[in-house]
């Protein structure tokens, strides 16, 4: 009897331990399902989709790799995945917003979105073209969860080297370094802050026997943090470091602040504009061995920065990065500057890219025999972080 009632206690075991198996497998292959989307033609296109806007979805195909379609030309879209369909012109802030937002496995049919929540809770349907957004339910939770300082950063570093060895020997490095970090971290909701960070460093000797060294050297370090008013206003304050051995700069610092305004942002390109009030402190080096002897100068000033942002994103992920700006100083209106600089980064494999980048630099009063313009050209392989 006690064997009997083992093999029945162990049988019992293995038919509900083999029951549990089953339910994860058939729960599991629920979940795997592809997505299917189907178009007015009647095409069909099996994979994944990613996300969506009022006018278009992207659609990961395992056969024809990601594509854009317009909602048009959508007859059928159904995805077991859950989504968030945000509704358009919804200002998501924190948590509680994002709760009133339709969460669900997604069908469309006659151009309406249809959101199946869990459990008993009854579907929404949307028309697309009021969806602003359809985002991954994933996606759409860590949107809304507290980040650290050293997580969220984007962007790339950039290097180049040459090197020459014969009669004159000819050294040249470059090197950049441009982070971003937004909160949010995505484009579909509205930003509160943002930190950009660049640094550039342009170096050069060319040495001969029986001549003196030539020797350039630029330097450039800066540090900016937004805070967004609105979604098209913000103020900001910041600091830069330059450095010119080629104009007889030794140190400039800048630290101010102003106000900036978005005066276009669209999915692959923004242009802004910013103004801020400045105090510029100028250090010269002198010149003991020039005919006159030039002592060196440091100045203090007051100045106003009027700059513009332009970035876009080519076919093929081309990115440009465009920036401009005049700094006109009040107590002594000889000192003025100006500046722009445009790099333009072609991807090539992965993370890698090829960089060509160029910066202008241009100061009003630097000391005599001094050219009052820079300008440097760099070509260097790209790193991307994002």
């Amino acid at each position: 009897m006690p064997l009997m009632r083992s093999a029945t206690v162990l049988s019992c075991f293995v038919t509900l331990f083999s029951l549990h198996l089953y339910g994860q497998t058939a729960n599991s292959n629920s979940n795997s399902q592809p997505d299917v989307l189907i178009f007015t033609d009647g095409e069909k296109l099996i994979g994944h989709l990613e996300s969506a806007t009022s006018s278009s979805v992207v659609f990961k195909s395992d056969m024809a790799g990601e594509v854009t379609v317009d909602w048009a030309k959508i007859q059928e879209l159904h995805s077991s995945q859950k989504f968030a369909a945000i509704p358009k012109g919804t200002r998501l802030r924190n948590s509680q917003d994002a709760s009133r937002v339709p969460q669900g496995t997604v069908a469309v049919t006659n151009q309406q979105v249809q959101v199946s929540p869990s459990g008993q809770a009854a579907p929404v349907t949307v028309p697309v073209g009021n969806v602003g957004n359809l985002v991954e339910d994933a996606a759409f939770q860590k949107a809304f969860e507290r980040s650290s300082f050293f997580h969220g950063w984007t962007g790339g570093a950039t290097g180049g080297i040459s090197l020459t060895e014969a009669t004159q020997k000819n050294q040249t490095f470059t090197g950049a370094l441009n982070l971003t970090r937004s909160v949010p971290g995505v484009n579909w909701l509205d930003l509160r802050s943002r930190t950009l960070f660049d640094l550039n460093e342009a170096y050069g000797k060319i040495s001969q026997p029986g001549t003196p060294t030539v020797k350039t050297s630029l330097f450039h370090a800066g540090v900016e943090q937004d805070w967004y008013l609105s979604p098209r206003l913000f103020a900001f304050g910041h600091a830069m470091f330059d450095h010119s051995f080629s104009q007889g700069l030794d140190l400039q610092q800048t630290y101010g602040g102003g106000l900036g305004i978005v005066v276009f942002k669209r999915t692959k390109d923004e242009l802004d504009f910013k103004a801020s009030v400045d105090y510029i402190n100028q250090r010269y080096a002198g010149q003991p061995n020039a005919t006159p002897p030039v002592a060196s100068r440091s100045v203090s000033l007051i100045g106003t920065t009027f700059g513009e942002t332009y970035t876009r994103t080519f076919v093929h992920g081309i990115f440009l990065n465009e920036q401009a700006g005049i700094t006109p100083t009040w107590n002594n209106l000889d000192d003025y500057a100006a500046f722009a600089s445009a790099a333009l980064t072609f991807p090539v494999y992965h993370r890698f890219g090829l960089t060509l980048g160029a910066l202008d630099n241009f100061l009003n009063n630097p000391p005599p025999t001094f050219k009052k313009n820079s300008f440097q050209f760099t070509v260097g392989a790209t790193y991307s972080f994002q």
